[in-house]
């Protein structure tokens, strides 16, 4: 298998999961489980399988960074909990839009403002887009339903910048995807469970056993620590930005599947809003005549060997 073949098994590996994500954690509202509830049950299993794992191998000494700790801050306890309990309020399809659809707006900005990387010409095409799709969608909605913006519209805009900050300061501080899901994995369990365990409802009694078995092992294996695995492997074979822009349609993909699966409304302010999201996030004008890093290196490999 070619690097390139073994980059695009790892896209769709990764699609699979992050379009899953989407699709059971508006599951969870149906099945009755609570955002506090699964949060704690996907880092607490995450941690119960990567502590072992980590002492096995002697590599506990990066924990005690602060970089690991404030990833699990932002990337983990912050993005979750919003996340989850926006599923809540909206359907699928707001999370493709104000989620997803953000993410890559909210990343050049967390850039900007904290190292100061300046926006270039696609980043500001983008901004465009998403901004005109954003105001057209809530007018359409204002004129659907007298509400434009929801509560868990502004939830998912939080948990874009969560994770926007997330990965700004992942690029920076160079973690390895080992290090990075682990620790993140396993400060937010040390973190977020006391306080899960002492002060925040819970409602575990509620759902049935199986569907929290489910739920539990998909979100604190796949998610945790599969997906990020993959993406990074995915990325080292086809560049970021190639990986980045298939993976970034998984959520768009499920927010349609959601519609006949789930049963949830597909109107036309919510087409507008993923047209212009989706195109604002893949910047697909950016894909002709634009070489991977796979493809470049090759290419210096060939130039070297002459």
């Amino acid at each position: 298998m070619t690097p390139r073949t073994q980059g695009y098994l790892y896209v769709l590996i990764t699609m699979l999961i992050w379009g899953g994500f989407t699709l059971t954690s508006r599951l969870n509202v149906k099945w009755g489980i609570e955002a506090w509830d699964i949060t704690a049950l996907r880092f607490a299993l995450a941690f119960v399988i990567l502590v072992p794992i980590l002492i096995y191998k002697k590599d506990l000494a990066f924990l005690w960074k602060k970089e690991p700790f404030i990833l699990a801050m932002i990337g983990g306890v912050g993005y979750c909990l919003t996340a989850y309990t926006a599923f809540h309020y909206v359907p699928a399809a707001h999370a493709a839009i104000f989620l997803n659809g953000f993410i890559p707006l909210c990343t050049a900005f967390a850039g900007f403002l904290i190292f100061k990387h300046a926006f270039d010409k696609h980043t500001w095409l983008s901004v465009i887009i998403m901004l005109a799709s954003i105001s057209a969608m809530s007018f359409l909605m204002y004129r659907e339903t007298g509400v434009a913006f929801g509560l868990g519209d502004l939830l998912f805009v939080f948990s874009a910048m969560w994770w926007g900050v997330f990965s700004v300061l992942l690029r920076q501080w160079k973690l390895s995807a080992w290090h990075a899901m682990s620790g993140v994995a396993i400060w937010s369990a040390i973190v977020y469970l006391p306080i899960y365990l002492l002060f925040l409802p819970k409602h575990l009694s509620e759902p049935e056993p199986i569907h929290l078995v489910l739920q539990t092992l998909f979100h604190g294996i796949c998610v945790v620590i599969i997906a990020t695995l993959t993406y990074v492997e995915a990325i080292k074979r086809l560049g970021a930005f190639k990986t980045g822009s298939i993976v970034t349609l998984a959520p768009f993909l499920a927010a349609v599947i959601a519609v006949p699966v789930l049963g949830e409304p597909l109107s036309l302010a919510i087409i507008c809003g993923l047209i212009g999201m989706a195109i604002g996030a893949l910047q697909p004008w950016r894909w002709f005549g634009r070489k991977d890093s796979l493809q470049k290196q090759l290419e210096q490999q060939k130039k070297q060997s002459n």
